[in-house]
């Protein structure tokens, strides 16, 4: 193979350019369309996620409380659209939140196990962010 020829790597098909690729995709996907259904609650009724504890320290009901994670979702989604690496980490630590939640309303400790698997997803995504923008530099 001549110096000319392009390999994998500069063409950006390492596995952690796929990978990053992939995670970036799904995690300015998933946060939009899931604070999007905050409003529509098309796939859940997401006031029933809220612990109580939480209920009562924020303005309003459940209801209005879901309104307000809805904007921040989609907020966290174009984050990470914008910036990777800083969206990632925001994602992630909403994500420590929503697990925080759920394991203190007691019913739903097999969400929180996947929303931990998004957690880790998350921080892997950071630190590929990361890693992508010393390399440019």
């Amino acid at each position: 193979m001549s110096a000319s020829t392009p390999t994998r790597a500069s063409l950006g098909t390492t596995g952690a350019d796929r990978a990053f690729f992939l995670l970036r995709t799904v995690f300015i996907i998933a946060p939009i369309a899931f604070g999007l259904d905050k409003f529509a609650q098309v796939l859940s009724d997401w006031d029933f996620y809220l612990a109580p504890w939480i209920n009562d320290i924020v303005p309003g009901d459940a209801h209005d409380a879901m309104m307000i994670v809805g904007v921040i979702e989609i907020v966290a989604g174009i984050v990470v659209a914008l910036d990777a690496r800083f969206g990632a980490l925001l994602v992630a630590a909403w994500l420590l939140g929503i697990i925080v939640d759920l394991l203190t309303l007691g019913d739903f400790y097999d969400v929180a196990l996947r929303d931990f698997g998004l957690f880790v997803a998350a921080v892997s995504l950071a630190l590929l962010a990361f890693d992508r923008a010393k390399q440019a530099a």
